[in-house]
């Protein structure tokens, strides 16, 4: 993931993890979708994991996110 976009920062995933401001299930696969807002970024990373909530899939920052 990190390897794949090097901006992103391993404690913004964290904090997603820890602190989302929101989160839901994919319905069609389980996967856990969490997003933070990112000052630096100036928008909301999404970051999705496995059913697990732990084992990230992919990372990426929202630009359709609207909250």
């Amino acid at each position: 993931m990190l390897i794949k976009r090097p901006y992103l920062r391993e404690e913004w995933l964290v904090l997603a993890l820890q602190s989302p401001y929101r989160r839901e299930v994919q319905a069609e696969d389980g996967r856990i979708r969490h997003w933070v807002w990112i000052e630096e970024l100036q928008r909301y990373l999404r970051v999705v994991t496995l059913e697990d909530g732990q084992t990230v899939h992919d990372a990426f920052p929202d630009r359709r996110f609207k909250p």
